[in-house]
């Protein structure tokens, strides 16, 4: 239920009904407007008496029952979008950031040049796959352990910070010591253990629609992760299975709409795994953004047709480049902009 508390209510207030929620077997989720203070109070369905209990409640205003099966991901309980604030930029709220990088990590020569050019060329974000999900056993699964250390090389020398996959409950401990953004990928959105485990790693986390989710479901994954306390998610649209084969998958741009009406988390975009083919991927991205998506992830490599992953959709530095100018022409028109750089605190 949403517990809406009369306008002025301090924090004395604020604490007690928080503090009631705690006591009948709630956990409290507030949000504080610029006028009005809400505090949610997520569990099992309230009772018409538990409901006339908070509003007997001298700060409380009104008690609404919430009435999305997602809870904390609804924007009953948070109004407001959900600004994601890393060293080099922000998602949300007018913030568009990208991250970019090839999708498998191959070696340190081919990380640090991909992270030194997509860096001069306004992304924000630093990706690469350390451990690689494959449909065939045999195919390239990625470096592990040394590839994080790779990522981590590449974030000291250019600042960027990383977001990197993990592919089970046990990895999430080592994967979050090097990785800034825990990737969840489409083929474990509903892996229920993993996405608890990635919430209790007190990392950020990137979470894909699977392949076949409705948008509800792909809710619901997310609300794994934010009921662990973990409220910075971002859900990544990243094209669904449909009959049309000329893409590797149909991006549902629309989704990026529909979840902005439903969620106050930050909506992107990958518009390379729908593509499937780099001469698509650009046409995608500006699509997406001007759908409203908060932020892109692309792949990009330094020589695509060497690349032991998903050779085919990662666009040459040229491509990107020119994927990068047109967006920084297209977001002003939007109304949004690149993200830029925190500024340092002057003491």
């Amino acid at each position: 239920m949403l517990i809406i508390l009369k306008h002025g209510a301090g924090p004395k207030e604020i604490e007690m009904v928080v503090e009631e929620v705690r006591r009948v077997g709630y956990r409290p989720h507030v949000s504080e407007g610029e006028h009005t203070t809400l505090v949610g109070a997520i569990g099992r369905g309230p009772t018409p008496e538990l409901i006339e209990h908070f509003r007997a409640l001298e700060p409380v205003r009104e008690v609404i029952p919430i009435s999305k099966p997602y809870k904390l991901a609804s924007l009953e309980v948070q109004p407001k979008p959900t600004v994601l604030r890393f060293p080099t930029g922000a998602t949300g709220g007018g913030e568009v950031l990208i991250a970019a990088g090839p999708c498998g990590v191959e070696s340190l020569e081919q990380t640090l040049t991909t992270a030194r050019y997509v860096k001069k060329h306004g992304a924000q974000m630093l990706r690469g796959g350390a451990f690689k999900p494959r449909t065939s056993p045999y195919s390239f699964q990625g470096l592990g352990e040394k590839g994080l250390e790779i990522l981590a090389q590449a974030r000291q020398e250019t600042g960027l910070p990383v977001v990197t996959e993990v592919m089970s409950p046990e990895q999430v401990e080592l994967v979050a010591s090097y990785a800034d953004v825990l990737q969840i990928g489409a083929r474990n959105a509903q892996n229920f253990a993993l996405l608890q485990a990635a919430g209790q790693a007190g990392r950020p986390v990137l979470l894909k629609r699977g392949m076949s989710m409705t948008l509800e479901e792909f809710l619901m994954s997310a609300e794994y992760i934010l009921a662990q306390g973990n409220m910075r998610v971002i859900l990544v649209e990243r094209g669904i299975r449909t009959f049309e084969k000329s893409t590797r998958f149909t991006l549902d741009v629309s989704a990026v709409p529909v979840l902005k009406s439903l969620t106050h988390l930050p909506v992107w975009i990958d518009p390379s795994h729908a593509a499937g083919k780099r001469d698509w991927v650009t046409a995608l991205a500006l699509a997406g953004l001007a759908a409203g998506a908060d932020g892109l992830i692309v792949e990009t490599h330094p020589e695509p047709e060497k690349a032991q992953s998903d050779a085919a959709q990662q666009l040459t530095e040229a491509q990107f480049a020119e994927m990068m100018g047109k967006i920084k022409a297209l977001l002003p028109a939007l109304g949004r902009r690149l993200s830029q750089p925190l500024e340092p605190v002057v003491d």
